[in-house]
Parts: C-alpha cells; structure tokens; sequence
C-alpha cells in the first residue's frame, strides 16, 4: 500500500522529526520520504484535522477469551478494537479456556491473528493450567513465541516457584511476571480497604496485601537474578518499593492499568460493577504518586487492563460480580486527561523494549508501524464508544482528551469512521 500522510506532527523522540509537522510518504510499508511538503499526484493522500503520528502503541495486558469465553471477546473483534483504540501490538493474556500453557496453543493464537493489522504476543501461562503448582513448559512457549510468562490475576503463592521461573528463565532471557497480590491478607475483599469501604459495607481488600507481595518478589528477585515485570501496580507504597529496587541495579519492570491511574474509590458510592477491578481502585494519593512514578520513569508503562465480561458475570451484586472492565477504547483519552502528551506516548509505547519487541522510529527507511491520533479534542466515553463486545467498561461518562484517527502497520491502513 502506498499513502502519503499530509502535515503530520511527529512525537517520537528517536527520530530527528520529533516534534516538527512533516509529509510523510509509506510505499509498500516503509517510510521512504519525509519532508516539509511532498506532492505526488499518484498517490493517495490521508489529511486529517491537527494529525499527530507516533510510533505504534504497544499493550502488554490485554484479555480477549477466545478460545473459551467467545461470547466476552473473539481474537478478531479485539484485534479490531485494538486497532481502533490506537494500538499496533498487543499482549494476549493466558486467561482463556484452556489456559494458555503449551507451545501447540501460543501457535493458535499467532495463527489466528496472522495476516492483522494488530500485532498479536502471546503471553503464556506461567505455571500449568494457571493453577500455581507446577511451572509450565517456558522454554517451548517462549521458542513458539511467548514474550513473557503470567498467570494473569492470580498470585504466585508459592514463592519456591517463583524462584525456579526467574532461574530457569535466564536460560534464553525470558520475562517472568508476578502479580502483586498476597490473597490470604486480601481475603474475600471487593474494594480497596479505606475509609469508603467502611462508608458502603463493602469488604475491603489492604494496600498491604499489594506491597507484601511485591516486597516477597523483589527479594526472590534479588537472590536468582532474572527479569521480573509486576504488573499493574496501585499503591504509593508499590511504588517506592519498586523505585528502591531499580536503584539497586534489580531488572525490574512494572505496568500500571489506566483505571487506576484516572478513577479513585471515591466513585464506588454508585455501587456499579464496572468499577471492581483487581486491583482495586485506591485513594488520590495513591493516584497522585502512581502519576509521578510514571512521570519520572519508575513505572514503565501503562496498559488498558482490557477485559471483557459478558453482562451475566457483571449485571449482579457488587460482592457476587466479576472483575474486570474493557479500556482500550478509553485508554488514550483517558490518560491523555491527567498527563502531558510525550509523558502519554511514552508510556504507551515504552514497554516494548521490557517485552523484547522491536521498535519502529519515525525516519526513512524504516517500517511504518504508526498510530495516528489528534490529541486536542475533548469528549465524552459513551456505550456509543464501545467498540468491544462486552459492555462492562469502568470509563463510562469520563471526561476524554484526544482522540484516535487509526493505524498504520503490516502495510495496513486502519481508520476510524
């Protein structure tokens, strides 16, 4: 495919363009040209009101059910969610029936998505069947093409397992993940334990239960070496802890989902499920710290957290519902609404280096792997804007800030409308 793009500015900070409006030429999926002002008759031109390009989006936590939970999610509607949302790769989650823990189903799911726009990463269970008891065959996984191994939401309670995974993964630099949650401190708790717990009679779930699990791993990780990414982080604490670790040369790498980064506990006095996320939405200093942590680099990245859950898991009682909300849709508005643009671009596309996934700068000669957005309007998440086929989104009603036009990448072009 060859289009030219028409005044578009560029925020990439590997490439010499940053910052300036450039025509940018793509011929059969690499950029050839970019210049002040390219005129060519022949080719199709994209002009789009106050375009602005970045290197495509990367995120590392997303759930789409397929194989299993189709009716929450298919591989091809949450590639085209992605792709819509402004993400040109993506992190596949384990969470699927049957779990995803042998190489024969990381090659389902890169089969499935050959040929997307969406770049589709298998993430592959870490232990068998998710079930935390018996480590699962990493070392095939990662040759099939897993970038990292995660029992998504559930918490390694064993940390003999833990150390042999860091271990056994340095054997081909692979990339373990420990979700930060002591669930014998947590209990039966829905929400974050604070003040508005109490207020509502809602069970609460300790920021302790957060900061023992992750203090655990970082001194596992301080004994075996090894890589280790703790995802999703939510507590000002957590992010100290994490901050020390990297001072003291640890490999270590950390996430934190949209949701907590926007939305505080003090929204749960409507007692709407679309707000009980794992983890639980936590107070503004905690907030307010997570924001700086991600400004100064102690946290990597951000991810939508996206998960689906069909209406019947969701429609119910707050201490009967599931976790989880969708927030790809949302991810970019809602993140571009609480920090400056580079800091956003940043953390959507940081975690590709922590993932091992190639990088694509915005120059000559190089692969046009690019998200298009204008990140000046201001609007308003409705059902409308729902892409997903499930409906259970936290960020309905929110206040967004910019938008995304589409994607380019694979030699695809995707937009919106």
């Amino acid at each position: 495919m060859n289009i030219l793009l028409k005044s578009a500015t560029i925020i990439d900070p590997m490439s010499k363009h940053h910052g300036k409006k450039r025509d940018v030429l793509i011929e059969k999926g690499i950029i050839t040209k970019i210049a002040a002002t390219i005129k060519d008759s022949k080719i199709k031109a994209i002009q789009l009101k106050n375009l602005h390009i970045s290197q495509g989006w990367f995120d590392p936590s997303t759930s789409f059910g397929e194989p299993g939970f189709e009716e929450r999610e298919t591989l091809d509607n949450g590639l085209k969610t992605a792709a819509m949302s402004g993400f040109t790769a993506v992190g596949v989650n384990a969470n699927t029936k049957p779990v995803i823990d042998s190489k024969s189903l990381i090659k389902f799911l890169k089969t499935k998505a050959h040929g997307a726009v969406v770049d589709l990463y298998p993430v592959g269970s870490l232990s068998v069947g998710g079930n935390g008891i018996d480590m699962a065959e990493l070392y095939d996984m990662h040759q099939s093409g897993a970038i990292s191994f995660y029992d998504y939401k559930e918490p390694i309670s064993n940390p003999n397992l833990l150390k042999i995974a860091l271990q056994y993964a340095q054997n081909f630099d692979g990339l373990v993940q420990s979700f930060p949650f002591e669930r014998a401190v947590a209990k039966n708790g829905v929400v974050n334990e604070e003040e508005n717990s109490t207020k509502l009679g809602l069970k609460g779930m300790p920021a302790l239960s957060e900061e023992l699990q992750v203090t655990r791993d970082l001194y596992l990780l301080e004994y075996t070496g090894g890589k280790l990414h703790i995802p999703t982080i939510s507590t000002k604490k957590s992010v100290q802890l994490i901050k020390e670790a990297k001072k003291k040369g640890l490999q270590v790498s950390c996430s934190v989902s949209i949701n907590n980064l926007r939305l505080t506990d003090d929204v749960l006095e409507s007692f709407d499920t679309n707000y009980k996320l794992l983890p639980p939405l936590r107070t503004k200093s905690d907030t307010q710290a997570l924001l700086k942590g991600l400004k100064d680099g102690t946290i990597d990245g951000v991810t939508s957290d996206h998960n689906p859950i069909d209406i019947e898991h969701k429609r119910t009682e707050f201490d009967h519902a599931a976790f989880g909300s969708i927030g790809l849709e949302s991810c970019f508005g809602a993140l571009l609404n609480v920090t400056n643009l580079e800091t956003a671009i940043k953390a959507l596309t940081s975690l590709k280096q922590t993932f091992g996934i190639s990088e694509s700068k915005i120059s000559e000669g190089e692969k046009a792997n690019l998200t298009l957005f204008n990140p000046d309007v201001e609007w308003f998440f409705t059902e409308e804007s729902i892409i997903s086929t499930s409906q259970n989104a936290a960020m309905l009603a929110e206040k967004m800030t910019g938008n995304v036009y589409g994607v380019f990448n694979n030699d695809q072009l995707v937009l919106n409308g």
